[in-house]
């Protein structure tokens, strides 16, 4: 099959490439309106940009123009916290992605229990076995349909007794949550190490 881009609509455009790049680590973000409202968000892309200082980078879209809460209270505090939810969460992280309004919190309403953070002002998921706190350090906006690239300094990390030796995370013990296409999640069930290479000899 060979596709023609320009000839897709919004939705189609959306649909393909959320097929196209898969598997994608989850980034439940928790973060709070001025007003003292906790918002709580899945975003499925999501990334790493820079070791020095250490950063991620999230992009979200927005909703009839309008952006969406997460981006909003990022930009209006600075700060927020991504949460790396396990596959045993999905139920909940899925049902978070509800487009509730400003005014409502979504881990209360859906009874997530959160955790006080220590560099940020904003609270972590409890029992999410990594979480990130972070400062925001800009917004880039991409295309025309209202998406943007949140960019946020780690300043502060937890992670799980259990999955951590040193700084060596074991993913197969956090066994995040990961997002394929449409409403669909996966699970890292092999993981296979290779040696280390080097320049191939002359």
């Amino acid at each position: 099959m060979e596709i023609d881009c320009a000839r897709l609509d919004a939705g189609e455009r959306y649909r393909l490439l959320t097929g196209l790049v898969v598997p994608r680590p989850i980034a439940w973000v928790t973060s709070r309106s001025p007003e003292g409202v906790l918002n709580l968000a899945p975003f499925s892309q999501f990334t790493i940009i820079s070791y020095t200082p250490l950063m991620v980078g999230i992009s979200i879209g927005s909703r009839s123009g309008v952006p969406k809460d997460t981006r909003r209270n990022i930009e209006r505090t600075g700060q927020f916290v991504v949460n790396v939810p396990t596959f045993a969460m999905r139920d909940l992280v899925h049902r978070s992605s509800v487009d509730y309004g400003p005014e409502q919190s979504e881990a209360e309403l859906l009874g997530v229990d959160l955790v006080p953070s220590v560099a940020v002002e904003v609270p972590g998921v409890a029992g999410a076995p990594i979480r990130m706190e972070c400062r925001w350090s800009s917004t880039t906006p991409f295309g025309t349909g209202g998406s943007a690239f949140v960019a946020g300094e780690i300043v502060y990390v937890h992670v799980d007794d259990t999955a951590v030796d040193g700084l060596k995370v074991d993913t197969r013990v956090v066994d995040p949550l990961m997002r394929i296409a449409g409403p669909s999640y996966a699970r890292i069930t092999d993981v296979t190490s290779m040696p280390l290479v080097g320049p191939p000899e002359r």
